[in-house]
């Protein structure tokens, strides 16, 4: 289950046309339907407007739309008072984007691991603290790629 910024940053770290083995290995895990994110991901991709973008809109079948049970995963996340900080005011205010329950909720409920770049901190209301705090698995990219076994 994938956060926005793993995808971020593949596309500006790993270049398509030059990790073109990095790529394929990614691509067959999206075909076995083993890589897959949230429409809340893609909505904070939207922000983009370069190759991320265009490489989203190609894959749109990853960024599923929550179902009624992540909704109310989300809604347990948000009843944990200090992970309410999770939501920026600005997030508030100007109608932004704020993925990361929607992430942790689908890995939650359909037993995936969460890869993100966050890490934890002591007493944040992060990705990684929210996953401890309600046992779902997480990994960084780096690990993610290590579990696959990848070496290039």
């Amino acid at each position: 289950m994938f956060d926005t910024g793993p995808f971020v940053s593949l596309f500006r770290n790993f270049y398509p046309s030059t990790f073109v083995t990095l790529w394929e290995n990614f691509d067959a895990l999206i075909e076995n339907g083993e890589i897959v994110s949230t429409r809340e991901v893609f909505r904070e991709i939207e922000g983009q407007d370069d190759d991320l973008l265009d490489w989203a809109k190609a894959n749109k079948e990853i960024f599923t739309t929550p179902t009624a049970e992540e909704g109310a995963f989300v809604g347990s996340i948000y009843s944990v008072a200090h992970f309410q900080a999770n939501i920026e005011q600005q997030k508030i205010l100007k109608g932004g984007k704020n993925a990361d329950p929607f992430v942790i909720a689908k890995a939650a409920v359909s037993g995936l691991h969460v890869v993100t770049l966050e890490k934890l901190k002591p007493n944040a209301a992060k990705v990684p603290n929210i996953c401890q705090h309600f046992d779902v698995p997480c990994l960084s990219l780096e690990a993610f790629m290590q579990k696959e076994g990848w070496k290039f």
